[in-house]
């Protein structure tokens, strides 16, 4: 639990969906409150969902001025004449998550722009943290048609993007999107999480074996995942770590999805990509290196207390 001067205040967008539901608690558990802006509820006791579209700038910059529950009606007034709090901070998670949910040009028209709409909102109202979704995609591999090799592994954030898919170039845009405000607005820190393949918990059983068994199928996610609670751990220590500007984190756990070493299975599935440097006997390929040393991350949820080898 956080204390009193470590709580904040966050809006969580798309915290009804895969990831989002199990961030929102981990939030919780730290002290932390929290409202959803989605468009599908969130069956928490705690948790208000306010229904907003998120590609219209209105509604954006509303939300994220709004009160977090009815009970905040008796709030006394504030110095503008309203007793709304400002966010300590902006979590950015909805969007259409993948290709194929809807055409093409939908799908990169809704995911930049209401990328754009909440940065922009929340730098104008003075929110002064934002931390927003991009995607392990942005590698260029897990969407690309056909047999696609990465530049080079680790992959870390220094890397080139070139995706050649839509839903991976908008989130591309969506990092230049942020980049483009945290030069805008100095004080503001945006930090953007390239998420692995979120893992739930109830998924150890019902998918990750044949990720073991099968790691030729695993090469498109660089045989690297996120379990959905870690993401919430990262989600945290975002919040908590200002002054940093805009940064790029890879969102993943500290381990490859196999039980052969790393150098061995890099070795096998990609012959033809160089390794840029000495990497650990199982480090993941899409690396966490630096939100371990860059925010403390710790790796509660590895695969293997959960997944019989």
């Amino acid at each position: 639990m956080a204390s009193s001067s470590t709580a904040k205040r966050i809006i969580f967008t798309g915290g009804s969906g895969k990831a989002g539901r199990h961030c929102i608690p981990y939030l919780l558990s730290k002290g932390h409150s929290v409202l959803n802006v989605d468009l599908a509820p969130l069956p928490h006791p705690t948790v208000h969902t306010l229904k907003a579209d998120l590609t219209d700038s209105g509604q954006v910059f509303n939300a994220l001025s709004s009160h977090f529950h009815l009970s905040h009606y008796e709030n006394p007034r504030g110095p503008g004449g309203v007793g709304v709090q400002p966010p300590d901070a902006v979590i950015h998670f909805a969007a259409y998550a993948r290709n194929l949910l809807v055409p093409d040009s939908e799908c990169f028209r809704g995911n930049v722009l209401s990328t754009y709409n909440v940065i922009e909102a929340a730098c104008k109202l003075g929110i002064k943290k934002v931390i927003i979704a991009s995607s392990e995609t942005t590698y260029g591999v897990c969407f690309a048609q056909g047999e696609v090799d990465y530049h080079a592994f680790p992959l870390e954030e220094n890397y080139d993007n070139d995706p050649e898919d839509t839903y991976a170039t908008s989130k591309l845009c969506g990092e230049r999107c942020a980049r483009s405000f945290a030069r805008r607005f100095p004080g503001v820190d945006i930090y953007a999480l390239r998420i692995g393949n979120v893992i739930e918990p109830d998924e150890y059983e019902t998918l990750f074996p044949d990720f073991v068994k099968k790691p030729e199928t695993r090469k498109r996610n660089a045989w690297s995942y996120i379990d959905a609670r870690d993401l919430g751990q990262i989600c945290d220590l975002c919040v908590q770590k200002d002054g940093l500007g805009f940064q790029v984190f890879n969102a993943t756990n500290d381990t490859i999805t196999t039980k052969e070493p790393t150098a061995e299975v890099l070795k096998k599935f990609a012959p033809d990509t160089p390794v840029s440097r000495q990497m650990d006997e199982y480090e993941a390929p899409l690396s966490n290196r630096k939100i371990r040393e860059a925010l403390g991350f710790k790796d509660v949820h590895d695969w293997r207390k959960y997944v019989k080898v």
